[in-house]
């Protein structure tokens, strides 16, 4: 079990806050030395700080009023070694501090991103982008500033306060018992001040995680966007969303405003109640001069504490807020999984696939929807088949469903006689090839794109990409580069045109050497040109394996050795594409409504 898997099994028995703060140990578990190091100095450090004001009540009773200059050497020497503890032990805390954070938050967002990857593809048509990448992104950097910073000062300024309390009790009890009336006071400002920030804290979250996504979607969509002049439009929504997050970003600094002034204010007049009260004293000759100085000196270890603890839950409430987007993110479990004791397909595939009274069913905000209802369809290996129908009749969904994408409501898919249920998705998809509808390419150079389906540690000469792009006709192309298969082809393949990016994706399927290919329109956006190169193509990337292509090009599958006919997610027609002709049913009007179109 990883570790991950057992962050998360932790955290299921548990809820609310204790929850949060299971989590946060558990990522820090891996790092206790480095913690337990940094405890000490933080406790040392403390301790250090806290002398001053004692050593400030010696030097006046015992040095100065007395005249000892001995003992006011010693006390000096030791004000300057207390000095050095803190800057050492605070050197060492806070290296130590921001030591364990990073590498804390690095294991975290290796953890949600390893998790984002293994969520099926189903997870992210529900899912916008832009909020995940604000998981990642914004959230771990409020986790961060939590971790790094109001972790290490919750615990420096509660020891300093319980060590300013027991000074000041040893200094004078009457003086300490009058100044810790201040307690009620401060906790009914903070009780009110956690009460109206949580949702506040909450709110900021989600506004940041919706700008966020409305940013990634506009700027993917940048060309629709120009093509139909939006632009406008397209500022003022995100100047609506910026508005939400500065209103929810103000509301915490209304809260923080009137808050921390009250907090300095309460301190300041308990400040000068002590100075009148202990005046009075000092001149009645009850207490020594030396004890009034050493405690208004302590009054900043026991008041700037309070202070420092309120302010730091601004931190947490947004880490905590922050933590509880991330655990909802890892508590998603994949819908979609290997069996237990799943086995591997075997290699090399014979490439025999069959769908055996398959219905496929999902959910929508108006209901059920059923996809395909009862489909069966059997490939033999090394046949071409061809899915055609009108949109939404189920082709795509009949391929999915053969990757493994979804698993049947109803019925199985089975590969060489296994059903795909029973095996491992990596030996499935690691024998089968995708072109999908747009050819996705990745920042990068050519060769890495063309390469990307191959084992890891495993390189390609430049022979055999060469063949590959021969093979399916984009080596024209490819030698006209300046830089070869070398060249950068920018995000998503921009410098590149729709055809050449889509020839890419052959070659990238077919140096793969999968056994069973899907195409899924893969040659709906190119031009005639390209599609009769790619046409070329096809027929040697086909060759020998086994292939589902969908196509409302009809002229791309009229070699198909079985064209399936799909309407309303049932089987209507099946057969080659002369005796389809033939019989003058769904296929051929598809086909003379194909026909009349190019002709025009």
């Amino acid at each position: 079990m990883s570790r991950r898997d057992d962050l998360r099994r932790r955290l299921a028995a548990t809820s609310g806050r204790g929850r949060k703060l299971r989590g946060i140990v558990e990522l820090l578990r891996p790092y206790r030395r480095q913690t337990g190091l940094m405890m000490v100095a933080l406790v040392l450090g403390t301790a250090a700080a806290l002398a001053p004001a004692p050593l400030a009540k010696q030097a006046i009773d015992r040095g100065i009023t007395q005249g000892d200059t001995d003992a006011l050497t010693v006390i000096v020497v030791l004000f300057i070694i207390s000095a050095l503890v803190v800057w050492v032990t605070s050197y060492a805390q806070t290296y130590l501090t921001n030591w364990v954070g990073q590498r804390a938050l690095q294991d975290l967002r290796l953890d949600v991103f390893r998790h984002l990857q293994e969520m099926p593809v189903g997870f992210y048509e529900r899912r916008p982008a832009g909020v995940l990448i604000s998981r990642l992104t914004n959230d771990v950097e409020a986790l961060e500033q939590m971790v790094t910073d109001a972790v290490t000062t919750l615990f420096q300024a509660s020891l300093t306060l319980v060590g300013s309390i027991v000074i000041l009790l040893l200094f004078d009890v009457e003086l300490a018992l009058l100044t810790f009336l201040i307690f009620p006071v401060m906790a009914i400002g903070s009780f009110a001040f956690r009460l109206a920030s949580a949702d506040a804290f909450s709110r900021t979250r989600e506004t940041i995680g919706g700008l966020t996504a409305y940013l990634q979607e506009s700027l993917s969509g940048i060309r629709v966007l120009k093509t139909f002049a939006q632009e406008p439009r397209h500022v003022g929504r995100f100047a609506e969303l910026n508005a939400d997050n500065r209103a929810a970003n103000m509301t915490t600094v209304n809260l923080n405003a009137a808050y921390f002034p009250a907090v300095e204010f309460v301190s300041a007049v308990a400040t000068v109640g002590i100075l009148l009260y202990g005046g009075h004293q000092v001149v009645d000759g009850d207490v020594t001069v030396g004890v009034l100085v050493g405690f208004i000196a302590a009054l900043n270890g026991f008041f700037d504490p309070i202070s420092q603890l309120s302010q730091v839950y601004t931190t947490y409430q947004s880490g905590m807020a922050a933590l509880d987007k991330i655990f909802a993110l890892l508590d998603e479990k994949p819908d979609l999984v290997d069996a237990p004791g799943a086995r591997e397909l075997p290699r090399p595939l014979r490439g025999e696939v069959e769908f055996d009274a398959v219905t496929f069913s999902y959910s929508t905000a108006e209901g059920t929807k059923t996809a395909l209802n009862d489909v069966s369809l059997h490939v033999p290996p090394g046949q071409t088949v061809a899915l055609v129908g009108a949109t939404g009749a189920g082709k795509s969904t009949l391929a999915k469903l053969a990757a493994r994408f979804y698993d049947p409501t109803a019925g199985a898919v089975r590969v060489d006689g296994i059903d795909l249920r029973e095996v491992t998705m990596k030996s499935l998809r690691s024998q089968m090839g995708i072109v999908p509808q747009e050819g996705f390419l990745f920042s990068g150079t050519l060769r890495e794109n063309i390469a990307f389906g191959v084992a890891e540690g495993e390189t390609l000469s430049d022979e055999v990409l060469e063949r590959a792009c021969r093979a399916v006709g984009a080596w024209d192309f490819v030698q006209r580069l300046e830089h070869g298969f070398d060249t950068q082809i920018g995000e998503r393949g921009v410098q590149l045109s729709a055809g050449q990016r889509q020839l890419v994706a052959f070659a990238r399927a077919l140096v793969a050497d999968p056994r069973i290919l899907v195409l899924d329109e893969a040659t709906s956006n190119v031009d005639l040109r390209t599609e009769t190169v790619i046409e070329d193509g096809l027929r040697r990337l086909l060759a020998g394996r086994t292939a589902i292509v969908i196509a409302h090009r009809l002229s791309t599958i009229r070699q198909a050795g079985h064209i399936v006919v799909l309407e309303q997610g049932e089987i209507v027609e099946s057969g080659t594409h002369d005796e389809l002709l033939a019989a003058q049913g769904h296929y051929w009007r598809l086909y003379r409504d194909w026909a009349e179109q190019a002709a025009a």
